[in-house]
């Protein structure tokens, strides 16, 4: 129990310490945002700094703290530290980029950013690979909620009708509401509902909390520090891609821009964006925990890790029926509600592509109706497979960012330091995992789980980025 207070109070401390390293080392000011010159009523709109904070966290909360932390716990205790070193010095460091730098280019996607950024080539790069990644995200996070109500539904002590168990219904009935919120402007539901939501996420993270603490004995990091997986999958980056948003996680970089096109001031961004990625940390490090004391490897493993099924086991265990309904009802709005923003910037980022205008009904709701349908289509494959592919092209988008930020700093004279070591540290992460995943380059036997050449060609790899970097970087300044 003592690792687990120890990392808590470590993130909290980071808010006050290293977040305000990175907010200095972009000296925000006083330059009029977008929500402010733009304000165009639809995705460009002012709100109060306490309801951008809430928001962002719903939208980038996701399925991610809860069934990657989960998932992330079969490994043991040692996952803590990844959720903690990797919010701190990684996933709040990208958030926080991701966000002010789209403030700066006026709200612009993320994609379209990293093209101002890296060039064109990326550009396109990074428009394919991000609308790829939010149906996929959007998809993941329609389907886990859906299989969470039903087994929800399923549990309770009297009968109801068939089609209000059937997860497939409530999927229609999820993947519907992801049509109305992508379409409507963003102050009439996400603006209206969503910190009430957020306010539930948080107190359900206390309840499961207290209940865990209450109940059973965390094991503690320096008495397990290894790999306990039971099938031995490798720490490193196995651990690393799975655990996602409770960490770091370039599904972020499309949600920040959202909130990026409604903040007054550039000193609302430490807050709006750090702050709600060391929040979703501390929801991952209570996930994690309970997901060690309560279940243990074997047992989460053979529920198939961080999924609905784990969700259900640990709400019942921890807070009794009455708070296992509150908790479950928890879970299942945080990945709705980061699903329909998922959506949404899908459909802002395709209006950047093809600069198409948002303000007009039909073209906007064309956009949202053709995402939804893709999302409808992938919901129907193995769920286990999408969120694989899903868990990968995400970290790889938080890499691109990564250095997009850092091409940025070094433009701007700044410390790029801060965004560069990251950024090599998740190229090493994500090239490792390709080369060895069995949903990528795994699918040859050969290069299955194989270390002896997967480690190698990852931080080889992650190096000649590095220097591709550099000489990148020094070539613009010449020019």
């Amino acid at each position: 129990m003592i690792s687990f207070f120890v990392c808590l109070t470590i993130l909290i401390a980071s808010y006050f310490t290293y977040g305000k390293f990175v907010e200095y080392t972009l000296s925000p000011d006083e330059r009029v945002t977008p929500a402010v010159e733009i304000n165009d009523g639809v995705d460009y709109v002012v709100m109060p700094q306490w309801k951008l904070f809430l928001i962002q966290l719903l939208n980038i909360a996701g399925t991610g703290p809860i069934f990657g932390a989960l998932t992330g716990a079969i490994w043991g205790p040692i996952v803590f530290l990844w959720i903690t070193l990797g919010t701190i010095f990684a996933g709040g460091v990208h958030d926080y980029f991701s966000g002010m730098l789209s403030e700066r280019f006026k709200g612009k996607s993320i994609s379209e950013v990293t093209g101002e950024i890296l060039g064109n080539k990326m550009l396109i790069i990074m428009r394919v690979f991000s609308v790829i990644l939010l149906i996929m995200c959007g998809t993941v996070f329609a389907v886990g909620p859906a299989e969470l109500l039903s087994i929800l539904l399923n549990s309770l002590h009297f009968t109801l009708p068939h089609i209000l168990t059937n997860g497939k219904f409530w999927l229609l009935i999820i993947l519907f509401y992801y049509l109305v919120a992508t379409f409507l402007p963003i102050d009439k539901i996400i603006g209206k509902f969503y910190p009430v939501f957020g306010i539930v996420l948080i107190i359900m993270a206390i309840g499961v909390s207290a209940g865990t603490i209450r109940g059973y004995e965390m094991p503690e990091i320096w008495n397990n520090f290894q790999n306990m997986h039971p099938e031995h999958l490798p720490v490193w980056s196995f651990m690393f891609i799975t655990v996602a948003c409770g960490a770091i996680s370039g599904f972020h970089a499309t949600q920040s821009p959202i909130m990026a096109r409604c903040i007054k001031s550039e000193k609302q961004g430490r807050m709006v964006f750090y702050g709600a990625m060391v929040s979703e940390g501390i929801i991952a490090l209570i996930w994690a925990a309970a997901g060690c004391a309560v279940m243990g490897s074997v047992k989460l493993l053979a529920a198939g890790g961080g999924g609905p099924e784990s969700v259900y086991i640990i709400c019942r265990q921890t807070m009794g029926s009455v708070g296992m309904i509150l908790a479950v009802l928890g879970v299942i709005a945080c990945p709705i509600t980061s699903g329909d923003t998922a959506f949404r910037s899908a459909r802002l980022t395709i209006a950047d592509w093809f600069n198409i205008n948002q303000n007009n009904l039909k073209k906007r709701f064309i956009i949202a109706f053709l995402v939804l349908t893709a999302g409808a289509i992938i919901s129907q494959l193995d769920y286990s497979v999408v969120w694989r592919y899903f868990s990968w092209t995400n970290q790889t988008l938080a890499m691109i960012v990564l250095w997009a930020a850092s091409m940025y700093l070094y433009k701007a004279g700044k410390n790029y330091f801060v965004t560069m070591i990251p950024a090599v540290f998740m190229s090493a992460v994500s090239v490792t995992y390709f080369v060895m995943a069995k949903e990528c380059l795994g699918l040859i036997p050969y290069l299955k789980n194989n270390i002896m050449i997967a480690y190698p060609v990852g931080i080889i790899t992650a190096l000649v980025f590095l220097a591709m970097f550099f000489y990148f970087a020094r070539k613009e300044n010449k020019g």
